[in-house]
């Protein structure tokens, strides 16, 4: 039950080194010469029919220098959290800033979310070192050896 299924693969990597790191599809090189060529003129019409009025490309342009943010960073002062009591007092500085309008509820529920996941790693350190804990005390008394 334990042998592989059907012949094994040779272990190693018999073809290189795979493709380069920044190399392009080939499928899209053509295109993408073709787009190089006249990059800096199709540029320069783009900015021109901006300046003219064009909403299109007025938008494009604008996109291109100043792109939208997707997410802002949130500033506030929580609590050093490094036990579980510390993510509470931080979850309830959260509250307390969003009620107070220092930051929305999507912030809010962001670092709510980021708050949860650290108290999931906290929980799991201090879960796996109890278990140490357990091995070693009984690895003491002679009845466990792992």
């Amino acid at each position: 039950m334990n042998r592989p299924r059907g012949r094994p693969f040779e272990p190693g990597n018999t073809a290189g080194r795979g493709r380069p790191k920044g190399s392009r599809n080939k499928t899209k090189s053509a295109g993408q010469q073709l787009f190089d060529h006249y990059e800096e003129s199709l540029t320069r019409k783009c900015i021109g029919l901006a300046m003219q009025g064009d909403r299109n490309a007025l938008r494009l342009c604008m996109e291109r220098i100043s792109p939208a943010r997707r997410d802002a960073s949130v500033r506030t002062r929580l609590p050093k959290v490094e036990k579980a009591q510390d993510v509470g007092r931080a979850a309830d500085k959260v509250i307390q800033d969003v009620q107070r309008g220092k930051m929305t509820p999507a912030e809010g529920e962001t670092m709510m979310r980021i708050l949860e996941i650290r108290s999931r790693i906290i929980e799991r350190c201090d879960t796996e070192k109890q278990v140490q804990d357990l091995e070693q005390e009984a690895a003491a008394l002679g009845g466990y050896k792992p």
